[in-house]
């Protein structure tokens, strides 16, 4: 165990790193938007561009890393990712921004495909949920941390994005330097959309949902801040504070997920998260402290509904299953994340910034009731003989499904 240490402390580091950059990067674009007077359909537009590239990355990724092998794929991916934050300076434009953000998306599920094989690779069987569970929490305290970096320096001009760059280069020193194997071809997920939604329309809708929430708070969480009339530290207070309550929270909520009905306890948590996301509306522009709290009430809600999601699909397949219908989860994820951001600002623009709380109110009273529509189904986790364990879990590559606990096989 101990010669896998330095290994997995130099990929964790290194995927922490490139996490930073990356929430630091949607707070810059947050920031500069606000400055430049962008409407926030334009800001939508150009933050779902990022997880368009994403998306888009899970399949074409793949294909480059098949034909050049793994080093090759990750140096060039790393060093246009590296530019991309530069480039955002050069030209305040946003057909031009759009762009950036959707080369920077595929460029960085790319990283986190190669990254994310090598940690599959040094992470035995036995290791995988733990390594799993540490991936997890190192990608949502870096992300929280990059949230407070739009502090430092002048946070509308140049300092931002040169932090950027700087981090996604730095994140590349501990992984290149760890000596690992090379992995085996990552395959693109398979949606599969009409046959996950008849196993469970419940998990299908939950992770679109589950997109549309997280690729909304993302991309438009800072511009919502300035909006409303934030400070600049009360706007990052609100970030890491809904991150950080996001991470926490799943464990008790997946716990309960455990003992009972998962279609239920994601039911509740819809409507506990919409009544949140409502009252938040109404506090937006008057009590930025009391916001920050419910952002921590928020964030530990709404960022279960992936895992709940997961779950419950998981509780109905075998577990030698688990990997392919994860996959097709995590696409609908990225696709719900890529409409988001666009869908967020429009609605942003018609009733004012605060009403980003009641598009989050909208989207979880929608799958509440989807839930309440489908949940007379048969219990399949019983018939199927088995319930699967909650895992925590967010957004990210098809490969860090290889180390989701709950696969059956133990290659």
């Amino acid at each position: 165990m101990s010669h896998l240490l330095i290994p997995l402390a130099s990929l964790l580091s290194g995927v922490g790193l490139l996490v930073v950059g990356t929430g630091l990067m949607f707070s810059a674009i947050g920031a500069q938007a606000g400055l430049a007077n962008f409407s926030g359909l334009v800001t939508g537009l150009i933050m779902s561009a990022y997880f368009a590239g994403f998306v888009y990355g899970t399949y074409a990724c793949p294909v480059i890393i098949r034909r050049v092998g793994h080093i090759r794929a990750f140096a060039t991916m790393a060093s246009i990712a590296s530019c991309q934050p530069l480039l955002h300076v050069l030209w305040l434009d946003p057909w031009f921004w759009g762009v950036l953000r959707f080369v920077t998306g595929v460029c960085l599920v790319g990283l986190y495909i190669v990254v994310e094989s090598w940690l599959n690779v040094v992470a035995t069987s036995a290791q995988r949920g733990k390594v799993f569970a540490a991936y997890m929490a190192v990608s949502g305290l870096a992300m929280a941390l990059g949230q407070w970096l739009i502090l430092a320096g002048d946070r509308f001009g140049f300092v931002p994005f040169a932090l950027v760059s700087l981090l996604f280069s730095i994140a590349l020193v501990p992984i290149t330097l760890t000596p690992v194997s090379e992995p085996e071809p990552v395959e693109a997920p398979k949606l599969g959309l009409i046959a996950l939604f008849a196993l469970s329309p419940i998990g299908v809708i939950g992770a679109v949902a589950s997109g549309l929430l997280s690729g909304a708070f993302y991309s438009l969480g800072h511009v919502f801040g300035q909006g409303v009339g934030f400070s600049e530290r009360g706007i990052a207070s609100f970030m890491a504070a809904t991150i950080l309550g996001g991470a926490v929270m799943q464990w008790p909520v997946g716990h309960l997920s455990d003992r009972f009905d998962r279609r239920w306890v994601l039911f509740w948590v819809c409507v506990a998260c919409a009544s949140v996301a409502g009252t938040g509306f109404y506090l937006a522009r008057e009590y930025e402290d009391s916001l920050i709290f419910l952002g921590v009430l928020y964030g530990g809600l709404s960022f279960t509904v992936y895992g709940l999601s997961v779950a419950h699909v998981n509780d109905l397949v075998e577990p030698d299953k688990v990997l392919e219908v994860t996959g097709g989860l995590l696409l609908l994820h990225g696709l719900g994340a890529t409409a988001g951001p666009t869908i967020g600002g429009a609605l942003m623009d018609l009733l004012g910034p605060e009403s980003l709380m009641l598009y989050f109110a909208g989207v979880l009273v929608l799958l509440g009731l989807c839930i309440w529509r489908y949940a007379g189904r048969t219990v399949v986790a019983e018939s199927a003989g088995h319930k699967a364990d909650y895992v925590v879990m967010s957004g990210g590559s098809q490969a860090v499904l290889k180390m989701d606990p709950r696969r059956g096989d133990t290659q």
